[in-house]
């Protein structure tokens, strides 16, 4: 036996195995980040202005006080005075975070700049604030890299089967109510009927109407409702176009589209590729179903590998019917049946 305990994804392509390694664990005390106090700007807030006593002197009939009320000079009116501003304390990475989530459907450079613009007064010089920036920026890049990983080997592994829209309508649900009871209904899919699901929450461009696009495996006879066909107009395309929609969703929300996704087609990828294209663009994250891993854990055998790849040759690429062990049993060649069968882990 060669390596045992690897873990195992599938790129597309081929299969890779990343062999287990013990790595010491130590303590790594993250620093206590400063508060800094930020000052907002109430735009459009009324400002507050000196007025004259809504209710005046009450004259108990005496001349003097009505002689004294009379020769009474009138006020000027002063100047308006700003409302004042709203204080919060919160950290440099909190004030950032805000930001570049405000600032998010810019182009890079304008948004780099904007982010600089609003984190400049909290700065020293002008050094620290472009070096904070800059690995802010680097940060939110490597993590997107990372999500992008993360979502493509667990959809490789999950065996999806359709590609899901659900929108809501007006007259069922509000935006607030869809997106709780969507979610509820879902959980409990994944619960009682073992689906499995991936997706992201987003907007229509023009008129920004909630909906939920993903990712599903639903095993054979789960399906709940009843598929139809649905021929109408495409406002978009400007055309006919016929759908496929779920008789229980379209009860319970307003509207449901089903596409299978078929292999010989590799619809698979396009429907990835339209999901990164979407958290790139918006910054949303990814919303899974419990049971989605990223590996499968199997034992591998010298005859199983073509080559060391990756950096510093610390991958294997496997041949594509390589045989899979657990813990010294052979359960086979690989193949979606016996991959069901193997340990899988994140």
């Amino acid at each position: 036996m060669a390596y045992g305990e690897t873990k195992v994804y599938f790129d597309g392509s081929h299969y890779i195995a990343i062999p287990h390694t013990e790595r010491p664990k130590r303590y790594r005390p993250k620093p206590v980040e400063e508060k800094i106090t930020v000052a907002d700007d109430n735009e459009g807030s009324e400002t507050v202005k000196a007025t004259e006593p809504l209710i005046s002197p009450v004259s108990d009939g005496n001349d003097d006080t009505e002689q004294l009320l009379t020769d009474t000079p009138k006020s000027e009116p002063q100047a308006a005075i700003p409302a004042p501003k709203n204080e919060r304390q919160m950290t440099r990475k909190e004030l950032f975070e805000e930001l570049y989530k405000k600032y998010i459907d810019l182009p890079r450079a304008e948004r780099h700049y904007k982010v600089m613009d609003g984190m400049e007064p909290y700065f020293d010089t002008i050094e620290q604030l472009k070096w904070y920036v800059d690995l802010g920026f680097e940060r939110k890049h490597k993590n997107m890299v990372y999500r992008r990983i993360r979502m493509v080997r667990k959809a490789r592994l999950a065996r999806f089967n359709y590609f899901c829209t659900f929108t809501y309508s007006d007259e069922k649900h509000t935006e607030e109510s869809f997106k709780k009871a969507l979610q509820t209904c879902l959980r409990n899919l994944c619960y009682r009927k073992e689906w499995k699901y991936m997706g992201v929450w987003e907007r229509s461009p023009e008129k920004q109407r909630l909906h939920f696009h993903g990712l599903f495996y639903i095993p054979e006879n789960a399906m709940v409702g009843e598929l139809f066909e649905k021929t109408d107009y495409d406002l978009r395309n400007h055309r006919m176009r016929t759908t496929v929609q779920n008789t229980f969703f379209n009860k319970k929300y307003g509207r449901s589209d089903f596409e299978e996704i078929l292999p010989i087609e590799n619809n698979l990828e396009r429907e990835l590729s339209y999901l990164m294209k979407y958290i790139e663009k918006s910054g949303e994250k990814i919303v899974y179903s419990k049971g989605l891993f990223q590996y499968f854990i199997s034992d591998i055998m010298d005859e199983d590998i073509v080559s060391t790849i990756g950096q510093e040759e610390k991958k294997l690429l496997l041949f594509d019917d390589f045989n899979c062990w657990d813990e010294g049993l052979y359960m086979g060649k690989v193949s979606s049946e016996v991959i069901a069968q193997m340990r899988k882990c994140n």
